[in-house]
Formats: structure tokens, C-alpha cells, sequence
């Protein structure tokens, strides 16, 4: 990746060094560092001096970490603060939005140190004045947010994920956690007893413990409808998004907004049933039959998805990334044989793994494999869904693992495929 900044070249590709070029090194690249002193750039310096050429101080970054809950509650702090008449950025799996427009497409959920600088520096010639952000444990441990100085750090939740790169459970918590461990305000979950953050310039959500913004009841009657304290006061907000996840995702990002614009609550609540979510996160894609798509990867992401349809008859389409963290499959089979009534095992983006393999490992999981029925074919799968679906009353199809992905991963090839389209294809014939 290369940036140019007051006619200056910045890379941390040696491809793209000149004479010309400022060579900036990192934990990532710094294996090739001999290369790049070969080409002879005009400079070599560190990621830690590379904000020195760039200010970003009339821009206040908000950077969202935890295993699940990210892209909606980033999604929702973007959203406020549109209804509200901010210039804003939002930066994650979705790609890069400015001031309501998609920008620049999918990327990483959170992009190396360069790329990172060239959307700040996007956001700021567009005139804005929040930088929303999803931060990835692959980020906070590989320091691509080096040089990024935050307004404000907000944590949703830690549970298992990404053990194929971070090896324990322990590690992933710690590189988590490292996030919070300045004097950055911070905004964390009070009811996660995984989070450990320094008290200095922190403030709390929860439903559960004493935090700063406490919700002290909801219900999902006609909606989702929420009371919230705030130092003795009580404000209430109502959105069409279900779920005990989004009454967290919703709640950390009305605070967020509180505490970045200081905007009266009262304010705040009225632009939060504005927001409609996501795309591929809780979508519901068809009402006869009910049919929703769904990014949850996680046994605990599958475990809220699961919790709010607990009124219905729930009929599951999921399989798991191959190449990932092979340890929580047998724990997405328990979850999904816990909660649903069928099950149809598929393929999500294999990458180089057997797809029987993944299959087999989820298997492992599932005790009552008579409800269970392995298809590979993800399409096939969603249509037998559906079919199954409309044989049973009060049931919903949960297609879960992809989210509003617009592709399918098979060895290192991308091939087109949005769940909600095949749906959508499916329905219509």
C-alpha cells in the first residue's frame, strides 16, 4: 500500500519503492527490510514516526473491538451521528463510508497502518469530524493502529475466536484487553467478565451490573423498546432491531454518541429507531417464509442469534470457514443442537480445507444427528431450508456464517455468492 502526502510517497511495499520513497517498516514487513535498503528509497523510518507527517487532530477516531457486535455498533454510532448532522467515516468489513456513501469496498476489518492513514486522510477532505473504526485482535497484535491517536476506545464483548492465530484463549483475551490498557476514554461492556481495562477516564454500559449508562428494562413487544439510566435519570429509546445483543450494540452506541458530542440523551434516543442495522447482520431477508441472514461465525454469536427466536421453530443453515480456528466447530454443532429444531450442515468458505473435514469436526458437536442433514451445496442447503420452512408453522430459517459476504472462498479463489440473493433468487421462482 502507498500513500502520498504534500507530494511525498510513503509505502510499505518494497514493489513500490523509488528513489523517491519514504520506506516506512513494521512488525509486518520488516522481514524484507534488506530488500528495501537494495532499492535505495529516499528514506527509511518506523510506523511510530509516520504520524509526524500527517495531522489528524481535527478528526476525533473511534476505534470498536470485541468477538462479536463490531460492525453493528459501529454502524449505529455512524448513524446517530448523521441523523444528528455530523460529517462522519465509518471503516470496517464493509468497506468505507463517508458522510452516507460507500467509498471504498470490503477491506479487511481493519487495514494496515498506510491504508489506515489514506482513509483518515479520505474522511478529512470530505469534511469530517468522527472517524468510526472496527478494530480486529489481528490489528491491536500485528499494531496497525500505530499512529492512531483515539478519541474514544469502546469494547463490546470477548469470547472465543480466532484461536487459529492466537494460538489460547488467554492470548486472544490479553491482545483484547491490551486495547484499554492507556488513559484513551474507554466504554466498556460492565457485564463481560473477560474485559480488564484501566479505570482512568473509563465509563460503563450494561443491563446486568452497576455501569454510567444502565439499561434498567426492555422488551421486545412490537419492537425492541429500552429504559436507560444515566446518573439517576431515565431515558427511553425503541428500535425494530431484536435481539438481547442489540439492546448492548444499541446502548454502547446512543453512549458513545453522549459522550463524543455530549448531545442531550433525550436527542440521542430520537435518531436511535432511525437505524434500521446492518446488511447480513440479523437481516431478515423474506416474513413468509421467515427467512434471516446472519454474520454469527462464534458458538456465542450463534448463541444470541439463537436466543431470539426462541419463540419459533428454528431451522439452521451453517457450516465454518476453513483454515480458521478449527476449535470452536464442535462448539458451533453443540450450540446449533441446542437451539434448533433442523439443522443443515453446509459448506461456508472452505478456503483449502475439506469441506467434509470442517463438516466432520462440527459434527462432533451434535449429538442428536437425526435432525441434522449434511448438504455441501450452500444453495441446495438454503432451498431445502426453505422448503422445510414452509411446511412448519411459526418457524424461522436462520442462514448463518456469511452475513452480507458477496462471495464464497474455495482454495484462493472468490466466487460470487451473497446468501441473501440466493434467497431472494429461491423465493422469487
Amino acid at each position: 500500500m502507498k500513500i502520498i502526502k504534500n507530494n511525498q510517497l510513503f509505502t510499505d511495499n518494497t514493489a513500490d519503492i523509488t528513489n523517491e520513497a519514504i520506506f516506512v517498516v513494521s512488525k509486518n514487513n520488516e522481514k524484507y527490510l534488506e530488500i528495501a535498503k537494495e532499492k535505495n528509497p529516499k528514506a527509511i523510518i518506523k510506523d511510530t514516526e509516520l504520524k509526524k507527517y500527517f495531522d489528524f487532530s481535527s478528526i476525533k477516531v473511534v476505534g470498536i473491538t470485541g468477538t462479536n457486535g463490531k460492525t453493528t455498533t459501529a454502524g449505529a454510532i455512524y448513524s446517530f451521528l448523521l441523523d444528528l448532522g455530523y460529517k462522519v467515516a465509518l471503516l470496517g468489513t464493509r468497506g468505507l463510508f463517508i458522510n452516507g456513501e460507500q467509498i471504498r469496498d470490503y477491506s479487511f476489518t481493519t487495514p494496515f497502518q498506510i491504508e489506515m492513514f489514506s482513509n483518515l486522510e479520505l474522511a478529512l477532505e470530505h469534511g469530517c469530524e468522527y472517524f468510526i473504526t472496527e478494530v480486529s485482535s489481528h490489528a491491536i497484535a500485528q499494531n496497525r493502529i500505530c499512529g492512531v491517536d483515539f478519541a474514544l476506545k469502546i469494547h463490546t464483548n470477548i469470547t472465543g475466536d480466532h484461536l487459529d492465530y492466537h494460538k489460547t484463549m488467554e492470548e486472544y483475551i490479553d491482545t483484547k484487553n491490551s486495547f484499554f490498557k492507556d488513559d484513551t476514554p474507554k466504554l466498556i461492556n460492565k457485564d463481560d467478565k473477560n474485559v480488564k481495562f484501566k479505570l482512568k477516564n473509563a465509563y460503563s454500559y450494561g443491563l446486568d451490573n452497576p455501569s454510567t449508562y444502565k439499561v434498567q428494562a426492555f422488551t421486545f413487544k412490537d419492537g425492541t423498546n429500552v429504559v436507560l439510566q444515566y446518573f439517576g435519570e431515565l431515558y427511553t429509546f425503541n428500535s425494530d432491531m431484536r435481539g438481547t445483543f442489540n439492546v448492548y450494540n444499541l446502548t454502547a452506541a446512543l453512549a458513545a454518541v453522549h459522550l463524543l458530542t455530549n448531545t442531550d440523551i433525550t436527542k440521542i434516543c430520537e435518531v436511535v429507531e432511525n437505524f434500521a442495522g446492518v446488511s447480513g447482520r440479523m437481516e431478515t431477508v423474506s416474513f413468509d417464509p421467515y427467512v434471516v441472514v446472519d454474520f454469527a461465525h462464534t458458538p456465542d454469536g450463534m448463541r444470541a442469534i439463537f436466543e431470539s427466536f426462541k419463540d419459533k421453530t428454528i431451522i439452521t443453515v451453517f457450516g465454518a470457514g476453513g483454515d480458521r480456528d478449527k476449535i470452536k466447530r464442535p462448539h458451533m454443532g453443540a450450540t446449533a443442537d441446542e437451539y434448533s429444531s433442523f439443522i443443515y450442515l453446509t459448506s461456508d468458505n472452505p478456503r483449502s480445507e475439506d469441506p467434509d473435514e470442517i463438516t466432520n469436526e462440527i459434527l462432533i458437536g451434535i449429538k442428536n444427528k437425526d435432525k441434522c442433514e449434511i448438504e455441501l451445496n450452500r444453495k441446495l442447503a438454503i432451498q431445502k431450508s426453505i422448503i422445510k420452512a414452509k411446511s412448519i408453522k411459526n418457524s424461522v430459517v436462520l442462514v448463518l456464517g456469511k452475513g452480507d459476504e458477496e462471495y464464497q472462498i474455495i482454495y484462493d479463489q472468490k466466487f460470487p455468492f451473497s446468501d441473501k440473493k440466493v434467497i431472494l433468487e429461491l423465493l422469487n421462482n
